[in-house]
């Protein structure tokens, strides 16, 4: 048998392995997609909880669709759960980073002694999973890593050494969040005009020389280096300057988004079955966006990570009925802190005329919906770039991580982007609402937006940066073994 002109025992067999969340296995999956569609054996690697996880959200039958793209697992070192929600994130960091390597030693051992599939010909790994390149160095094949940021949120975070080195971080006491000591410019950082502290990713934010994240950041940026390339969810002329800044700091940097739009172009039925939810999907959204004008509902997610307080919520909730626009609010079941039931019914009881709840959208499905006229959002990457392929500017309320830095990108180099303060108000919602949906300043996002979501499809198209680089670090780094 024959793929793309590779003899079945010579077809190249790629191990796609994630960091264990919602927001870095969407993105490694489609890479995946694209890596089989190119004519190599796939194994995707989840952690055996979040492995559980897809099956409760998707039927047990959604993960055994093809004979060469096949699911495997790895435990993550934490106790077991049966919570269906998004485990603790430095525990899992430090879990990861310092239990996982045996076992996918042990995963790619079985994969090349078993007879009927290839052997692993390179792997392609989180940037956060670095511990698989000393696995890929031991069985003697490339390895790329694959931060799902933003490329300014991977050249922040690749300059923590630097932020230590200088004193900068960690912080001398609390009283530095909000004294000003944030507002401090960061003029040494090439690519990144007019950065503060306040913008860098906030694993900054601590009084502690042995915090588990910006220690665990430090150590997963110290060994990108040793990595085959480096590939990005992102188009050259988005991130244009901090894409050349990478580029002199690293041996091979490649974007290759945006993947989704990438996706599309590939016409397989059998790769759009498989799916990468962990909450299940509630599609009757779209069939309630179907009865909307055009450009008139807000969409609100803020992601598969943040845990807010119900004052939090009840501000957002408010500020959302008090627009008087219509919204779509998607609402993960561990979204609030706490018994939440008797205020999401005291929430509906305000908006029901206006607003739908949802628990778990297909949120890119939304964000090209037409009736979608913005988009407030916590500014994590995915939702960012879905929100420039659809065309939507946003209202940013950044949370942790490189959320802030991505805000920043959107409102001040971007255009497309309005921010709402961290101690959020109800007035602040419903006059940032107002004018993302009404404004002057809205319409001028939207029109910013439209481009920007036409040069994301140019650099995908056939004759693309994006394309052109995902097929120059295929044949030039995961094929490179290849006699």
């Amino acid at each position: 048998m024959y793929f793309n002109g590779l003899v079945e025992d010579k077809k190249p067999h790629a191990v796609c392995i994630p960091f264990p969340a919602q927001g870095h296995i969407n993105p490694m999956l489609k890479v995946a997609k694209l890596l089989h569609h190119r004519g190599f054996h796939v194994t995707f690697v989840n952690t055996e909880y979040t492995h559980k996880r897809l099956l409760k959200s998707r039927g047990p039958d959604s993960l055994m669709g093809l004979s060469d793209f096949q699911f495997l697992t790895i435990p993550d070192g934490l106790p077991p759960s049966d919570i269906d929600a998004t485990q603790d994130i430095p525990a899992l960091s430090q879990s990861t980073s310092t239990t996982c390597l045996a076992p996918f030693r042990n995963l790619l051992s079985k994969l090349n002694t078993t007879s009927h599939i290839p052997p692993v010909t390179c792997i392609v790994s989180d940037g956060v999973m670095s511990f698989t390149l000393k696995a890929a160095e031991e069985i003697g094949v490339p390895e790329v890593l694959f931060w799902t940021t933003s490329a300014c949120g991977f050249l922040a975070y690749m300059h923590y050494p630097h932020l230590v080195e200088r004193g900068l971080t960690p912080l001398k006491d609390a009283s530095y969040l909000y004294n000003g000591y944030l507002d401090t410019p960061l003029d040494w950082i090439p690519g990144m005009n007019g950065i503060r502290l306040k913008d860098i990713p906030s694993f900054v934010r601590t009084t502690n020389p042995n915090d588990i994240m910006l220690n665990f950041v430090k150590g997963e940026v110290g060994r990108a280096y040793k990595a085959s390339a480096i590939i990005l969810n992102t188009f050259e002329i988005l991130e244009k300057d901090v894409v050349d800044a990478l580029s002199t700091m690293l041996p091979r940097v490649y974007t290759i988004g945006p993947l989704s739009v990438m996706l599309v172009q590939i016409k397989d039925d059998r790769l759009k079955s498989i799916g990468s939810n962990l909450w299940k999907e509630e599609s009757g959204c779209l069939e309630w966006l179907d009865s909307k004008e055009p450009s008139s509902v807000v969409y609100v997610n803020f992601g598969s990570i943040i845990v807010m307080t119900p004052h939090q919520v009840v501000e957002f909730a408010w500020g959302l009925a008090n627009s008087n626009h219509t919204f779509l609010w998607n609402i993960r079941p561990d979204l609030v802190a706490g018994d939440s039931a008797v205020l999401w019914s005291e929430i509906m009881s305000q908006t029901k005329e206006r607003g739908m709840l949802a628990s778990w959208c297909p949120q890119e499905k939304v964000l090209n919906h037409p009736a979608i006229g913005g988009f407030l959002t916590h500014s994590g990457w995915n939702s960012t770039l879905e929100s420039i392929c659809g065309g939507v500017p946003m209202v940013c309320w950044p949370f942790f991580a490189e959320q802030q830095t991505n805000c920043r990108y959107s409102c001040t180099h971007w255009g497309i982007g309005a921010e709402i303060d961290n101690n959020v108000k109800r007035d602040d919602v419903e006059r940032l609402v107002r004018e993302l949906m009404e404004g002057d300043k809205g319409k001028e996002m939207k029109t910013k937006a439209m481009v920007w979501k036409k040069k994301a499809e140019e650099a995908t198209s056939p004759v693309g940066s994006s394309l052109l680089n995902f097929d120059i670090m295929v044949d030039q780094i995961l094929l490179s073994n290849r006699i």
